[in-house]
């Protein structure tokens, strides 16, 4: 295998973290990702069984940002949790997949349907590099009081801005401007608001 990272003293976590290709075998984010697991699985588990501070307190040890008031109903997929700020007020529906390799920022206010999944994780195109498992991410952003709809997908590096709509099933490929209504595949605007 080509060794990709020549003269590069870095961890493939520091890479990581950088922004730049990787590859996900560093053991400090194996051991981040695990305990993950753990406190989303007992997130899930105070959920159910109406333990509601302590729910929040768990929920609030795994990501990086958890705003006031926010609802986030269970179970939640994420690869690591502290790359996730959730603005104030937002309400996140079951089974959000947030893949946080990279940044994922979320705004106030805004409403995530069951389902969305949140992709900061990208491959090479060639098919070597691909093969010698490298990776890299680019961030996501949300702005405030977004709606997206039942299993949208937003895709690596795409930001959304204020208040704008996304249908159901849509996936975000590009950015989306402020004030305006996005659906399909790829998501265009079809209106503003």
């Amino acid at each position: 295998m080509t060794d990709y990272f020549a003269g590069d003293p870095r961890t493939n976590r520091e890479r990581m973290l950088a922004g730049d290709l990787y590859i996900a075998d560093d053991p400090e984010s194996e051991k981040i990702y695990r305990r993950t697991l753990l406190l989303l699985e007992e997130y899930r588990l105070q959920s159910i069984r109406g333990e509601d501070k302590e729910a929040r307190e768990t929920l609030a040890s795994v990501l990086g940002t958890l705003g006031a008031d926010v609802a986030v109903r269970p179970p939640l997929f994420v690869d690591y949790g502290e790359n996730i700020h959730i603005g104030a007020r937002t309400f996140i529906n079951m089974n959000l997949t947030a893949l946080d390799v990279a940044e994922i920022r979320i705004g106030e206010d805004c409403q995530l349907g069951p389902n969305v999944q949140l992709l900061t994780p990208t491959h090479p195109i060639e098919p070597q590099p691909r093969r010698d498992k490298l990776e890299a991410a680019r961030p996501i952003t949300i702005g405030d009081n977004v709606w997206l709809g039942g299993g949208v997908i937003v895709c690596p590096g795409v930001s959304i801005g204020d208040n704008s709509v996304i249908g159901a099933g849509a996936v975000v490929t590009r950015d989306i401007p402020a004030n305006v209504v996005a659906v399909g595949n790829p998501a265009r605007v079809i209106r503003s608001i």
